[in-house]
């Protein structure tokens, strides 16, 4: 939320530019949040806020694509002293164990890895450098990430659009009584799941055996 507050405060073009900008750094090897900012910025789209989700999708595309690649040469010019210079920067992103876990995904997977990588956080950030380390081929590591960038940033673009249209549709004809009726059921529901736990958790309670010192 704080983060969708903030790029309220920005123009639609700087908009742009920070999704490309942070998804390309995210992409290149950067621990960054790149999914909760093109999230936030496609629900802003949704909202009529003067951003555009074709040209946004098309940004988050780019700056994927690019990060991706960047990360690629980088990884293949730097290799293993590279990911051990990454671990030491971000422990918690490059350990010893998330290494090996990218690299068992990679000797499975190959070129896929890359793909289906690009919607998982972990190998988001490993998918470019690590190809490049492992020196996958560059025709193959660029079909992939291709097909994984537009399919994540233009799919969750277009995905988080229409859902945001459609809720801001739906809550339009939900009225104030509505809304009050709701919440008095979710509070009564509550309360009865509650109550129904005490009473399972005192026969539990009551049917457990007396010990023979008792």
């Amino acid at each position: 939320m704080h983060v969708q507050e903030w790029l309220d405060t920005v123009p639609a073009a700087a908009v742009y530019a920070v999704v490309a900008l942070v998804i390309g750094l995210e992409s290149l090897g950067i621990p960054l949040p790149g999914e909760i900012i093109l999230v936030s910025a496609a629900l802003m789209s949704s909202q009529h806020s003067g951003i555009n989700p074709v040209v946004l999708g098309a940004c988050a595309t780019a700056g994927a694509v690019i990060g991706d690649s960047i990360g690629y040469a980088i990884g293949r010019k730097g290799g293993r002293p590279l990911l051990a210079w990454l671990g030491d920067k971000f422990p918690k992103h490059f350990s010893d164990g998330h290494v090996a876990t990218a690299e068992r995904s990679f000797e499975k997977w190959g070129m896929w890895a890359v793909f289906f990588g690009r919607f998982i956080a972990l190998l988001r950030i490993f998918a470019g450098p690590l190809a490049g380390v492992l020196h996958m081929p560059y025709w193959k590591f660029l079909i992939a990430n291709l097909l994984g960038g537009i399919c994540w940033a233009g799919g969750t673009t277009a995905a988080v659009y229409y859902v945001g249209v459609v809720a801001e549709g739906w809550l339009k004809k939900f009225s104030y009584v509505g809304l009050a009726a709701a919440v008095v059921l979710g509070l009564a529901t509550m309360l009865i799941i509650k109550r129904k736990a005490k009473k399972a958790q005192a026969s539990e309670r009551a049917a457990e055996p007396v010990g023979a010192g008792d």
